[in-house]
């Protein structure tokens, strides 16, 4: 099997940071994890705070620390460095080699989607983001590796994309027609996210950021790959 890793985002109109941080680690028995925050408020304030719980989750899986505890440790950190008054949305997608799964940590009022077989699946038990309450925990979730199943994530700019234009749109139902087309981790990421800009009018109210993560068999040699486009203005 391949896992194909699709990554879009862009920072809210007429803002020059992005609150939203993602990292992609490499975990101690060879599989990767990704990880997305969504820090509260904007901008460079956002930008830090997301970046403070991802630096902290991804430094705990590299470490071997399961991704449950790296969660936790994370929202007890920012509790601690911000009196429990701002708080970060986070996601954590594992492919761990060890059981053979993909592990989905979640602490985000954000579901996630996963396309296996035909069909969308809408993973949306109640969670709440980090940083707010001592006790807070992730939903974790922990689905076998197999060809075709396909998983996707976003911080809550996608989700919005629309409202200030008054456009509503059914995630699901756009999820479900892309599943059906083929496409690649990367296409599919694109698509979601021109998606949201168009209902936006290209004038995005939020950051967006939007990861696909799909298992293919396994068509090419076994080299690892990773690809990233950074526009610079």
């Amino acid at each position: 099997m391949e896992v194909h890793i699709g990554v879009a985002k862009i920072n809210k109109y007429a803002s020059s940071e992005s609150g939203d941080t993602l990292e992609v680690v490499e975990r101690p028995n060879g599989g990767l994890s990704v990880v997305l925050a969504d820090g509260q408020r904007s901008g460079k304030s956002a930008k830090r705070i997301s970046n403070m719980v991802v630096r902290k989750v991804t430094s705990l899986l590299a470490e071997g620390v399961r991704d449950g505890p790296a969660a936790r440790a994370a929202s007890d950190y920012l509790y601690s460095m911000r009196g429990g008054k701002v708080q970060s949305t986070l996601n954590i997608m594992s492919i761990d080699l060890e059981s053979n799964t993909l592990v989905l940590t979640r602490n985000n009022p954000v579901p996630i989607y996963v396309g296996r077989g035909s069909k969308i699946e809408v993973f949306n038990k109640e969670s709440h983001p980090v940083g707010i309450y001592l006790t807070t925990r992730p939903v974790i979730t922990e689905l076998t590796l197999e060809p075709g199943l396909m998983v996707t994530a976003f911080t809550d700019g996608f989700i919005h994309a629309g409202e200030r234009t008054g456009e509503r749109w059914d995630v699901t139902t756009t999820l479900q027609e892309m599943f059906t087309q083929n496409l690649s981790s990367q296409q599919f990421a694109d698509a979601l996210m021109e998606k949201a800009l168009e209902l936006d009018q290209d004038r995005p109210g939020d950051d967006i950021s939007v990861v696909v993560l799909i298992v293919t068999p396994q068509e090419g040699d076994d080299i690892r790959r990773m690809s990233v486009q950074l526009p610079i203005k």
